[in-house]
């Protein structure tokens, strides 16, 4: 990496984040995995702070993408049922695509070695062929369109491809978006006490989910001869 003076800006406002989330996750991290796991005690929560409360959700969605300590899921689902499917869906584009586009730049800054201490080496050698193809991007939508694959990771790897700025935004921005509406539908359907249409998304969620996580390396083989 070519050190200059924005180059070692930005690894000085990267410093500070890091460490920022790292206090916070340090600090309230468990409590707010638990908060989070309890439906009602969130809704409460985000509530008591008023239109506040959004601007904290979206901050939380932030949080769950850059450090993947909290499952984003379950976040997601806790969005649709304070908020409804549309809002739900809105506020967690919204922080999971600012998540994804921070982690992108961290790595697009710091470089292969900072990812690699973060991501295991197995994943980074499963992603071996996006990292160094010119013509990765569609793949890469493909692969945040999957359920199933590590996609917070996958936003980090990113950061270490060719794909420009511009079109990672596109690319997780909307590969992201159906299985974000399908968790914040899943938590309307709760919230509205609908628990039979809830039961079933999750069912076709969960099965979606299942699949790309043991066929994932299958589907991954098949991607890679589509860059060929």
């Amino acid at each position: 990496m070519k050190i200059n003076k924005t180059n070692i800006v930005n690894l000085i406002l990267i410093f500070f984040f890091v460490i920022g989330l790292i206090s916070i996750m340090a600090t309230f991290g468990k409590d707010l995995t638990v908060l989070i796991s309890n439906p009602d005690r969130f809704k409460s929560c985000m509530h008591s702070f008023g239109k506040l409360g959004i601007i904290i959700f979206i901050g939380i969605q932030i949080l769950q993408v850059v450090i993947f300590a909290i499952p984003g899921e379950v976040v997601q689902v806790a969005g649709g049922y304070l908020y409804g499917a549309f809002l739900g869906t809105l506020y967690s584009v919204i922080g999971i695509t600012i998540g994804s586009l921070i982690c992108f730049l961290i790595a697009r800054v710091l470089g292969y070695n900072f990812v690699r201490s973060i991501v295991s080496e197995e994943k980074l050698k499963k992603f071996d062929y996006i990292i160094n193809n010119p013509k990765g991007e569609t793949v890469l939508f493909l692969l945040f369109f999957i359920p199933g694959m590590p996609k917070d990771a996958l936003s980090y790897i990113a950061g270490i491809t060719p794909v420009k700025f511009y079109n990672f935004f596109i690319i997780t921005l909307f590969a992201r978006l159906p299985g974000i509406f399908f968790s914040a539908y899943v938590g309307s359907n709760l919230g509205n006490k609908n628990y039979f249409m809830a039961a079933l998304v999750t069912v076709i969620t969960v099965a979606l989910f299942l699949i790309g996580v043991y066929k994932k390396d299958i589907i991954m083989e098949k991607l890679k001869k589509l860059q060929k």
